[in-house]
C-alpha cells in the first residue's frame, strides 16, 4: 500500500511538472509571438529564442549573415522580446532619418538601469593612446589633465576597457533578459557595477571639488556651467539640473570622449603597421604640406585629402560600434514594408552599411582609395555612418573628427610604426560594447 502512495505521489509530481512545463511553453509562445506583418527572422526555440545560433563573439558578422538569408529588415531573439536588426544604407536612412521622431528612444536595459538606478553604481600603445585623447575630455569637463604618471587615473583608464568588454558579453545580455535573476547570482556581470561605481564616485569627487571654490564669473569647464544652471533653477525640480543628472551627464561626455576616438586610432595604428606603404604616402603628404617645424593644425586638413582618407577608412573597417546604439520605437512604424510596433528594441546594423558590396568597391579591404575621387581629391560617402544618422547621431561627431586628424598626423609626423621583428600584425578583434583590436605591440622611431 505505501509502495502505490509512493507511486501515486510520484506520478502527481511529474503530472505537475508536466503542467508547469506546458503552461510556460504557451505563455512563452504568447508572449514572443510577433505582431502582424512583424519583420521575419530564424525560427526560435522556446525560452532561448534564437541563442542556439550566436556565437557573441562575432554577433555582427552572423548578422550580416542573417541578413543574407531573411532580408534587409529582420528580427532575433535572445529569450526576451524580439528585436529588430536594420541593414544596408536605404534603410537605416529610412528609420532614422526619415522617421527619426519615431525611433528617438532608448531601449530600457535592466543592466544600465541599475548601473544608474539603486545604487547608482616592443610596446603596446593601448594606453598612452588611451591617456592622450581621455585628456582632451578631461580638460573640457573637468578643467584639467591628468599626468601619465597618474597612478589613479591609469587604473581607471583600464577599469573603463574592462567595463566596454564586459557590457558586450553574453553575461551583459543574460542580465538585461533575466534581471530579476541575474541581480542574485555570482558572475562577471557583478563587476560591471563595481567597475561602475568606481567612475561614479571619481565623477562625484570632482563635482564636489567644483562646488567648493566654483565661482559663476569664472567657469572653467562643463561642470562649472552644469552647476551655473543648477543655480538658476533651484526651485525647479523637474529643470533636470540637478547633481545626480550631472554626475551622469559628466560620466557619459568623459566615457564617450574617450573610448571611440582612442580606439579608433589604436585601429589606425594597427593598419599602419599592417599596411607600411599607406603609412609612407601619409607620411609624404603630411612632410609635403605641414613639414617638421610645426604641429599639423586643422586648416592643414583640406590640404591633405590621403591621409583623411585613410583615417575615413579606418573609421569604415574598423567598425567600431557594429550594432550601433540601441533605439526603440515611440509609435508604431512601417519600416521596409513591416510593422515595428511601440517599444521594439531596434538596432541598426552599421556592419551591413560600412561593408555593404553596393556601396564600396572592396568593402573587406583597408582601401584609402574608397574615400579618393580619380583627380585625388577627398570625396564623401553616403554609406560611411561611424556615427549613425538621424535625431540620435553622435553628439562628439566633430569633436572626435577634430581629435583623430590631429592626433592621427601628429603621430605619424613625429614617429615611423612597425612590427616587432619577426611578427606579422594580425587584424584580429576582440568585441565588447565595442569592436577594438586584439592587444599588440609595435615599435615607433623618432623620424
Amino acid at each position: 500500500m505505501t509502495v502505490i502512495f509512493h507511486i501515486l505521489e510520484l506520478l502527481d509530481i511529474k503530472s505537475f511538472l508536466l503542467f508547469a512545463f506546458i503552461f510556460l511553453l504557451i505563455f512563452d509562445y504568447i508572449k514572443s509571438k510577433p505582431p502582424k506583418n512583424f519583420p521575419p527572422g530564424p525560427w526560435s526555440l522556446p525560452f532561448i529564442g534564437d541563442l542556439h545560433h550566436i556565437d557573441f563573439t562575432e554577433i555582427h558578422l552572423q548578422f550580416v549573415k542573417f541578413a543574407e538569408k531573411y532580408g534587409q529588415i529582420f528580427s532575433i531573439r535572445f529569450f526576451g522580446p524580439r528585436i529588430v536588426l536594420l541593414n544596408g544604407l536605404k534603410l537605416v536612412r529610412e528609420a532614422y532619418v526619415h522617421q527619426g521622431e519615431n525611433f528617438a528612444d532608448r531601449p530600457s536595459l535592466p543592466l544600465f538601469a541599475d548601473i544608474v538606478g539603486d545604487k547608482g553604481k616592443p610596446f603596446n600603445p593601448m594606453w598612452l593612446v588611451n591617456n592622450a585623447v581621455s585628456n582632451i575630455i578631461c580638460v573640457l569637463v573637468f578643467g584639467e589633465r591628468f599626468e601619465y604618471s597618474n597612478n589613479d587615473f591609469q587604473a581607471l583608464l583600464k577599469d573603463i576597457n574592462e567595463v566596454i568588454f564586459l557590457e558586450g558579453s553574453a553575461w551583459a545580455q543574460l542580465y538585461n533578459i533575466f534581471p530579476w535573476l541575474m541581480r542574485r547570482v555570482p558572475g562577471p556581470h557583478q563587476k560591471i557595477f563595481a567597475l561602475w561605481e568606481k567612475q561614479i564616485t571619481f565623477v562625484k569627487k570632482k563635482i564636489e571639488d567644483h562646488r567648493v571654490d566654483y565661482d559663476p564669473s569664472n567657469l572653467r569647464d562643463y561642470i562649472d556651467c552644469f552647476i551655473g544652471e543648477m543655480e538658476k533653477y533651484k526651485d525647479d525640480e523637474a529643470s533636470g539640473f540637478n547633481v545626480e543628472n550631472l554626475s551622469f551627464c559628466t560620466l557619459d561626455l568623459f566615457l564617450a570622449g574617450t573610448e571611440t576616438t582612442y580606439t579608433t586610432l589604436y585601429w589606425g595604428l594597427l593598419y599602419m603597421i599592417k599596411y607600411p606603404e599607406i603609412q609612407r604616402k601619409v607620411q609624404e603628404e603630411i612632410d609635403r604640406v605641414v613639414g617638421s617645424s610645426r604641429p599639423p593644425s586643422l586648416t592643414d586638413r583640406e590640404n591633405m585629402p590621403y591621409t583623411d582618407a585613410v583615417i575615413h577608412e579606418t573609421q569604415r573597417i574598423g567598425n567600431i560600434l557594429p550594432l550601433n546604439v540601441g533605439r526603440s520605437a515611440t509609435k508604431d512604424t512601417q519600416v521596409g514594408g513591416y510593422i515595428i510596433p511601440k517599444g521594439t528594441m531596434v538596432l541598426a546594423s552599421l556592419t551591413s552599411v560600412l561593408f555593404d558590396e553596393t556601396e564600396w568597391e572592396t568593402p573587406h579591404t583597408f582601401n584609402p582609395e574608397h574615400f579618393l575621387d580619380t583627380e585625388g581629391k577627398f570625396r564623401r560617402r553616403e554609406g560611411f555612418l561611424p556615427f549613425s544618422i538621424g535625431k540620435r547621431v553622435c553628439l562628439g561627431e566633430q569633436m572626435a573628427r577634430m581629435e583623430l586628424f590631429l592626433f592621427f598626423t601628429s603621430l605619424l609626423q613625429r614617429f615611423s610604426f612597425s612590427a616587432p621583428q619577426g611578427v606579422e600584425p594580425k587584424l584580429e578583434c576582440r568585441l565588447g560594447a565595442t569592436h577594438s583590436p586584439q592587444p599588440y605591440q609595435l615599435c615607433a622611431v623618432p623620424r
